[in-house]
Formats: structure tokens, C-alpha cells, sequence
């Protein structure tokens, strides 16, 4: 074959495979976080779920809590590995939470509740990937934040009226028979036209502050319920749901700018089920991943206080109310700084600074003014990340993963290496014999 015919054989094939070869895109447009979903999970710390995760600030090799000051050296509790997926319920009050932060010492979580004659030490146990997949998983793909602190020392009443209002509210003493009067983030929503929804699982519409079952968690851990104003107002109550609108709305692509979910017989709560928990709170994050609404989302999984547990890290005095000790909280969205461990402070005021700054709106108290925003533990000048559904064993199987943009350049460079090689080589020898020929007539 002469090197003509080679030439219109090939060229053709060589230059469509120079165009169909992309050229890996060297800037985007930002993102956005159109939905926000905020999930809270219930009575957990960190080092109880995530205190073994790879290149997380976990459990000291020489932790060992004392039985009580007392205590003779050497008698102390150690971390151990859980194997059943139930514990009994640790007490977690304000008092329990100060004796075991014992002024920083960190030293009182056994102690605690041996004076209280509850097992002190079944708080020194902790789960890991064998047993929390689905939780461990979505952390190694998404951002995993362990400096995440509950926002007060009480249980979960005060931490829920901060998740939603940025304080106490004046709940020390439980719910007041008025109910609560101070400004939400929903109140501060509804005034600036964005949607919102509360969802509720097994909603009971009867269970309110007025209805003589304080002692109700839905209640607790709906705390709007225990507003008038969202109770006695039929355009604030319709933002109020069951859970199984969620899944309707994303059906319908109907789902909020703001969503916040409140478990019930999934929550976690000792001593409930964990698995059962993390299925739960999975199949949450896993129906958003389905819809196209995931392409803007951002989705905080996290829990509302300590449970009674072991955490080794001294939370920051910030005011009278916490912070709290820390609790497990994942990020998931496609503008996630996938697979990283965020070390940033947050509470659960930093979930509200992150919608007040998402959506313009004012903030509520000094605590949501001055919190960090949960938007640091993302990057909104990445390419939007793809779904990744967790796998139910940890690690996860390695998937296969699209072409990076080194190779793409790193092929786009061959087909045009490839291509030149085959024009030099056409013209190659013509070149020479004319190059002689103008020198022997030179």
C-alpha cells in the first residue's frame, strides 16, 4: 500500500477519533443547594458509631473510665466492640453530661451512671463497619464531620429547640404549659416565601403540647408541636406532615427547599435497634438519590445528643447550654469534598447558618450568627458528584470509576501523537528527496 492510499485510509478514522475523544472540561459553573434535608437521628456520640473510622479523631488507644472517683488505678472500664445491636438506655440528662465532662477531664461517663445504679459500663461500648454498614459507607464516600458537637448538655428537648431556633427557649425546666413563643427558622421561612415541611414519622396530629402527653417523643422531637402558633394555625400546621408525604414528594419532584425529618420507632433511641436505625435513616438518603432534585441537594444525617455514651473529646464551652458532647454527622450532596474527615466545629446552629446563608434570611440568635456553616464541608466549584448508594458490607466493593481527566487528556494526546506520527511518515521521504535536489542545484 502506498503511502497516499495508508493516508486516506487511516486520516479519516484518526480525526473522528480526535473529536469524539472529549476534551476534559477545564471550568465549570458553580453549583447550588436548591433542598436541604435534615435528619435527626437520636441518642448516639461520636465514638459510639465512628470511634475506629479510618483518619477520624476516635477512641485513645489508653481510654479507661473509672467506675468512680474512688476508683483503686486499674479499675476502669475499656472500649470494646459491641456485638449485639441493642444496649440498655444510658442515662443522658444535663447532670449526667456535667459529671461525666467532670470540669474537661473527660473522666465521669461510667462513673455517671453507676451513681445513678445504671451499668456504667455498657456506655464504653462503640459499633463499627461490621455493624453500622450503610452509615459507614456513606461517610467513606461523602464527608464525615468529627468535631460535630450537640448543642446543649441536655437531652433531647433543648438540643431540638437549637436545631430549630438556636436556643434553649427557656425548655430547662421541659415544656412550658403556654408552650414556646421565640422565633424558628421556619417562622424566618414562611416570611421569605421559601418551602418548608416538617416530616414526621407516624405522625399522631392529636400529640401536642396540649394534649397531656409531654412525656410523648413526637412531641420532643417535633418541637413545633409545642409552638401555638404552628399548632393553632392551619397554614403553619400543613407544613407539618407524616413521613410518607417525603416519599410523594419526591415522586412528584414537590420536595422543599428546607425539609427536616423526625424519626420515631427508627430513631436509634437506646434501646432501639441500630441496624434497624441505619436502615432507616439510609433509605432517607437513598430515595433522594433516586429523583433529579439530589442533583442540588445537600442532606445532614446526624443525631440529637449524647445518649448517655462515651466521647473522649472535651466539647467547647461557648455558654450555659454546651456545647454538648459530639455526635455522628454526614454530609451528602454532589458537592460533597468526597471521602474526606471534616475537623471544622459545628452544632446544630451550623445547619441553620447554612440555610440563613443559602437563602438570605436573618439569623435567630447570637448562637446561629457566630456558628460555622456546614457549607465548608463543601466545594461548589467541583463537578457534581454521582450518587453512591451504600453498600450493605463495609468496605464497599470497589466500583468501577469513570474516566478521571488525566486520562482523558492522556488519550487525546495519543490519537494526535498518532496522527502526526502517520502525516510525518507520508511525507517524510518526499521532503528529503526534494531537499537534496534543491542543494545539489544550489
Amino acid at each position: 500500500m502506498t503511502r497516499a492510499r495508508f493516508l486516506r485510509a487511516v486520516a479519516p478514522a484518526l480525526l473522528l477519533a480526535l473529536v469524539l475523544v472529549p476534551m476534559p472540561s477545564t471550568a465549570s459553573a458553580p453549583g447550588r443547594i436548591d433542598h436541604l434535608v435534615a435528619i435527626m437521628q437520636e441518642n448516639h456520640t461520636f465514638d459510639n458509631y465512628f470511634g475506629t473510622f479510618p483518619g477520624a479523631d476516635g477512641i485513645p488507644a489508653d481510654a479507661c473510665q473509672p467506675r468512680s472517683t474512688d476508683s483503686a488505678a486499674g479499675d476502669c472500664v475499656k472500649p470494646y466492640h459491641i456485638t449485639n445491636p441493642r444496649t440498655i438506655d444510658p442515662d443522658h440528662g444535663k447532670a449526667a453530661a456535667l459529671r461525666a465532662f467532670d470540669l474537661g477531664r473527660m473522666d465521669g461517663f461510667v462513673a455517671a451512671q453507676y451513681e445513678l445504679n445504671i451499668d456504667g459500663s455498657a456506655v464504653m461500648g462503640y459499633w463499627d463497619g461490621r455493624d453500622l454498614p450503610l452509615y459507614w459507607n456513606l461517610a467513606t464516600d461523602y464527608v464525615l464531620a468529627d468535631r460535630f458537637f450537640s448543642s446543649a448538655w441536655g437531652a433531647s428537648l433543648t438540643n431540638h429547640l437549637y436545631w430549630v431556633a438556636a436556643q434553649a427557649a427557656g425548655a430547662h425546666g421541659g415544656i412550658p404549659v403556654a408552650g414556646f413563643d421565640v422565633p424558628t427558622i421556619f417562622d424566618r421561612l414562611e416570611a421569605a416565601g421559601v418551602s418548608w415541611k416538617m416530616y414526621v414519622q407516624n405522625y399522631d396530629p392529636n400529640a401536642t403540647f396540649r394534649s397531656n402527653a409531654s412525656h410523648n417523643p413526637q412531641i420532643q422531637w417535633a418541637p413545633l408541636l409545642s409552638f401555638p402558633r404552628f399548632v393553632d394555625t392551619p397554614s403553619l400546621r400543613a407544613h407539618i406532615v407524616d413521613l410518607d408525604e417525603y416519599f410523594v414528594d419526591l415522586e412528584n419532584g414537590s420536595l422543599p427547599s428546607v425539609s427536616y425529618i423526625v424519626p420515631s420507632g427508627s430513631s436509634e433511641h437506646p434501646p432501639g435497634n441500630v441496624t434497624v436505625g441505619q436502615n432507616f435513616g439510609a433509605s432517607l438518603v437513598t430515595a433522594l438519590m433516586r429523583v433529579k432534585e439530589w442533583e442540588t441537594s445537600l442532606i445532614v444525617l446526624t443525631h440529637d445528643d449524647w445518649g448517655g455514651y462515651y466521647d473522649h473529646v472535651p466539647p467547647p464551652v461557648v455558654d450555659a447550654d454546651g456545647y454538648g458532647f459530639r455526635v455522628p454527622a454526614i454530609f451528602i450532596s454532589p458537592y460533597a469534598r468526597a471521602g474526606t474527615v471534616d475537623h471544622t466545629v459545628y452544632d446544630y446552629t451550623s445547619i441553620l447558618r447554612f440555610i440563613e446563608d443559602n437563602w438570605n434570611i436573618d439569623p435567630l440568635t447570637v448562637r446561629d450568627a457566630t456558628a460555622n456553616s456546614i457549607a465548608l464541608a463543601l466545594d461548589m466549584n467541583q463537578a457534581p458528584l454521582a450518587p453512591r448508594f451504600p453498600e450493605r458490607t463495609y468496605p464497599a466493593p470497589v466500583a468501577p470509576q469513570p474516566m478521571t481527566r488525566l486520562v482523558l487528556l492522556l488519550a487525546y494526546a495519543a490519537v494526535t501523537i498518532l496522527l502526526l506520527a502517520c502525516l510525518v511518515w507520508l511525507i517524510a521521504p518526499s521532503f528529503w528527496v526534494s531537499l537534496r535536489r534543491r542543494r545539489s542545484s544550489g
